[in-house]
């Protein structure tokens, strides 16, 4: 019976053993499949496998079972592949039937050729995704802590010595001939009598382990190769792994924007870049060799070592990217966690409104909202208006200060992803907002509203200063518009744009009303002005313990999953309350009032626990609705002008 060690860092072995006993059979995938889904239900199993987001590449075993929790950045077009191939021994006429599933290189042995014309070749299909990290995933988030992961990689082979190149080992060979393979490369290259991919053979760099960093304006630049690699991170300064993930099965279930959790064979094989190299320079030779274009060889097969390949075995998309939360909360074990968390809710809510109260400066009528705000999500959509967005406009913020800085680091700190954008004029004018198609290197290129759903978003416009928005400028300010009151991006494919539907959380801070559209507007009202706002700030966050800062982080991923309701009874009470209304201020109640005084009852509800709402709750947010527009209405008086 395979060990844990086995199907860890020898998945092959698993597959290989599976394949030999099955074929020609072709139920041998669907084993494979079911073999290392039981064996990740085992005794948590799923947190022995290394993941690329926390361990670097250059420390992983090759060929290993590796886990990557991503967000799908771009699709490539589907390429074809050896399922089955056939060698052949020219001395005996012996002949071996090979799985190419899951591999990037056709091998054989020392003796063996590819037969290309076997009857008993198999070509297939699988689907390429380019796959970043979450953007904006808080580092929280990231490091979640494993102990029996870091203590079994440290004794384990799924941990190797960071190194310049790695030489798969086909089959013993004498140490002059490990020799002679590292003085000439090219040999290596004849071990490898083919590559089982008709796509993944253009590469342009020797395998050196670079770091996978990348900014907006800041690229990878590789040996032997000119331009530089672009990672095509959304967001600036991002950091992480780009992977080609290779899907075989169901791919059409997952598309652009998209947040996975896959498990699958690692390949960073240096010598998909000896081939891509050679493949290149033939084609330079020969133009009609290669239909694709330089670029697009060197974007969709760049080198392993800096994007690595995983060979996906099992995929899932996610509900969410909360480590502390359960991955389903359909499951029995998951029901269990989420009732006992649920009956201890109301003092978490009440910590958490006190902690955003002290954060906003004292004032507890801006933190109800933030709350709310927080829990928001869109829950359906009719026709194009999306159901459930709350974007927030905190006016009232002081200008030019760290205030908002620090309020951001806070959501930072209790959110799995959020992104900070400074609403500068240099930022407006020069920053890529819009994802465009580049049908030169026929790729997606990224923009920083390609965001994973539910990420939290914060508007920092107390930035913003006098200045001359150019057609870029423009453009910026009117696709972060549609995205608050549309909830899509729509992206440029030159020709033509195409419509991205999006769940991102917005939160505005200004000094005024806003220049941006947003579903509320609430006036922060400070009722302390600390002498060091820094200090204040940090002090606040260093005094909560982790046990509650998770408590809030749960707390606020898991309302926004629950499901919500209203009875016919309440719906016909709320009609008439409404009404009533009306009568009282025919010209200051309007429709969009009951929509919003809704929505806040909704959240409202979510954030003590129930999924349904109460009449208590209806008028638990009528009345905070009116509190919030006495106070834009004082404020009115003050400035003279309306915020």
């Amino acid at each position: 019976m395979p060990c844990v060690a086995d199907w860890l860092n020898n998945p092959f072995s698993i597959v290989q053993g599976i394949f030999a006993q099955n074929v020609p059979n072709s139920d041998w995938e669907k084993k494979v499949t079911e073999y290392f889904k039981e064996k990740l239900k085992e005794n948590n199993a799923t947190n022995w496998v290394p993941s690329l987001n926390d361990v670097p590449v250059h420390y992983l075993k090759p060929n290993s079972l590796v886990k990557f929790r991503c967000m799908v950045q771009d699709m490539f077009d589907p390429e074809f592949y050896m399922g089955v191939y056939e060698t052949v021994d020219p001395n005996t006429n012996a002949r071996v039937l090979h799985f190419g599933k899951y591999r990037d290189v056709a091998e054989c042995g020392p003796q063996q050729e590819i037969d290309l014309n076997s009857s008993q070749t198999v070509t297939l299909e699988r689907q390429t995704f380019y796959c970043v990290p979450v953007p904006g995933e808080s580092a929280w988030s990231v490091v979640v802590l494993n102990p029996q992961f870091y203590a079994y990689i440290s004794t384990s082979q799924a941990r190797v010595s960071p190194s310049t190149s790695y030489t798969p080992s086909r089959h013993k060979r004498s140490y002059e001939e490990d020799e002679d393979m590292d003085l000439h490369p090219s040999k290596q290259k004849e071990q490898h009598m083919g590559n089982s991919s008709g796509a993944d053979i253009h590469g342009c760099v020797e395998p050196k382990r670079l770091e996978t960093e990348a900014s907006a304006g800041h690229h990878l630049i590789s040996p032997n190769c000119s331009p530089p690699l672009d990672l095509n991170f959304p967001l600036p300064g991002e950091k992480g792994p780009a992977c080609l993930v290779k899907v075989y099965e169901s791919w059409d279930s997952f598309k652009v924007n998209d947040v996975l959790e896959v498990y699958g064979i690692l390949s960073v094989d240096p010598v998909l870049s000896i081939v891509n190299n050679e493949e290149r320079e033939s084609s330079a030779l020969d133009p009609m060799e290669c239909m694709d274009t330089a670029e697009e060889q060197r974007v969709h097969s760049p080198p392993a070592s800096l994007v690595p390949r995983i060979h996906v075995i099992l995929a899932q998309k996610l509900q969410h990217i909360n480590p502390l939360l359960p991955a389903c909360l359909n499951e029995e074990e998951s029901k269990t966690f989420v009732s006992n968390f649920m009956s201890e809710l109301s003092p978490v809510r009440a910590e958490l409104l006190g902690f955003l109260t002290h954060a906003l400066l004292g004032d507890s009528l801006a933190a109800e909202y933030l709350i709310l705000h927080l829990i928001s999500t869109v829950y359906a959509r009719r026709d194009v208006l999306p159901l459930g967005k709350f974007t927030v406009n905190l006016s009232g913020c002081p200008r030019n200060s760290i205030f908002t800085e620090h309020i951001y680091r806070i959501i930072q700190q209790l959110v799995p992803a959020s992104y900070r954008l400074q609403m500068t004029i240099e930022n407006m004018n020069h920053s890529r907002f819009i994802p465009h198609k580049d049908y030169t290197a026929n790729r997606l290129v990224s923009g920083v509203l390609q965001l994973a759903s539910n990420t939290s978003l914060v508007v920092d416009e107390t930035q913003l200063e006098q200045g001359q928005l150019d057609t870029t400028g423009v453009h910026n300010v009117t696709a972060l518009g549609n995205l608050i009151t549309w909830q899509k991006v729509d992206y440029d494919f030159n020709y033509h744009q195409m419509e991205f539907p999006c769940n991102i959380n917005v939160l505005i801070t200004s000094e005024g009303r806003s220049l941006l559209p947003s579903d509320c507007q609430v006036h922060l009202q400070p009722q302390i002005i600390p002498p060091n706002m820094e200090e204040y700030m940090n002090s606040l966050l260093t005094a909560v313990l982790p046990s509650v800062l998770n408590k809030f982080r749960i707390y606020l991923s898991l309302l926004r999953l629950l499901d919500y309701s209203i009875s016919d009874e309440v719906t016909k009470a709320v009609e008439e309350d409404f009404v009533e209304m009306r009568k009282n201020d025919p010209e200051s109640v309007t429709a969009d009032d009951l929509h919003r005084t809704l929505l806040v009852a909704r959240f409202l509800s979510l954030s003590a626990g129930q999924t349904t709402l109460s009449r208590e709750r209806w008028l638990r947010a009528k009345q905070l609705e009116a509190l919030r527009k006495a106070r834009l209405q004082q404020q009115k008086c003050v400035n003279g002008n309306e915020l």
